[in-house]
Order: C-alpha cells, then sequence, then structure tokens
C-alpha cells in the first residue's frame, strides 16, 4: 500500500452516522468491517516501518554507543504524520474502495 498517495483527514472528523448505515444497513457491521480493515492496515504499515528500520540497525549494540541516524528519524517522522489506520479505514469506507461480505447471508440466500 502506497502511503503517501492517501488523501483523508490526520485528525478526527465528525460525522453523520447516516453514512455508515448506506453500506451494511447495520451500524455494528460496519463498525466490525472497520475495525478488521484496520487492523490490516496497521499491519501492513507495521511491517513496511519495520522493514526499513531494519536497514538502520547495527550489529554491535551496547548501552553506551547510541548513534543518531537522520535518515531513521525521518522515515519515524514520516510514519508519525500519516493518518491513522482507522482514519484510513473509515475513508476506504465510505468511498466504497472495501469489499466486504457477509457469509452467513450468503448460505441463507442459497437455500
Amino acid at each position: 500500500m502506497d502511503f503517501k498517495k492517501i488523501k483523508t483527514e490526520t485528525t478526527v472528523v465528525t460525522r453523520q452516522k447516516d453514512q455508515f448505515y448506506q453500506g451494511t444497513g447495520n451500524i455494528y457491521e460496519t463498525v466490525a468491517i472497520l475495525a478488521k480493515r484496520a487492523n490490516q492496515i496497521s499491519s501492513e504499515m507495521k511491517e513496511e516501518l519495520s522493514k526499513k528500520v531494519e536497514e538502520f540497525s547495527s550489529t554491535n549494540d551496547s548501552l553506551e554507543e547510541v548513534f543518531e541516524n537522520k535518515e531513521q528519524i525521518e522515515i519515524s517522522k514520516f510514519y508519525e504524520r500519516l493518518p491513522k489506520p482507522t482514519l484510513i479505514a473509515i475513508h476506504e469506507f465510505l468511498h466504497d474502495e472495501i469489499y466486504f461480505r457477509d457469509p452467513n447471508k450468503q448460505v441463507q440466500d442459497e437455500f
């Protein structure tokens, strides 16, 4: 996922709850979908950040030697400025960028 291209708010915004009924018809299903998607986004961000920071890790770790790496600081500042995973998930949901399905409903429709 390219986090540089995300065009969403970086702070919490008050929203109309009616927007969240449109996709599922149930606010609780919507919250569950948003929570799962936010967890997916969070894990993707964590993996990407750990890969980038891993490049700067040194094999000689001691308490006396502390190196400040400006590139590592810039990377961490970039990830701190990104919108939170929940805000990204809400943005994706409101713009119909999330695919979700309920397997229980599909089984009932088949009968």
